[in-house]
């Protein structure tokens, strides 16, 4: 079970991704419309492959994480703003 405190940084974690996407996208909505559980690309928030590849960039940088363009979970991580999120938590350097 998550405490109080676990749950806000997760919270604050998701707030600041969603932030990164629509700042580095220079996206027409607002980080706090995006739906943790909706799909980043298609019909979701409708990002292409090319979106994807920079949301990947400025994520790596911003968290010193390793995303490969090749990656096999690379469908799972991108899939949600919730599951970038949670690859981000657990993978970031500290």
């Amino acid at each position: 079970m998550k405490t109080e405190s676990a749950v806000a940084g997760d919270d604050f974690l998701q707030a600041e991704v969603a932030q990164l996407i629509v700042q580095s996208l220079n996206l027409d909505v607002a980080p706090g419309d995006i739906k943790p559980d909706e799909p980043l690309y298609g019909e979701g928030l409708g990002l292409d492959s090319i979106d994807i590849l920079e949301i990947a960039l400025v994520v790596s940088k911003r968290y010193g994480l390793q995303l490969r363009a090749d990656g096999e979970d690379n469908h799972r991580i991108f899939s949600s703003l919730r599951n970038l999120t949670d690859h981000i938590k657990t993978h970031k350097a500290a």
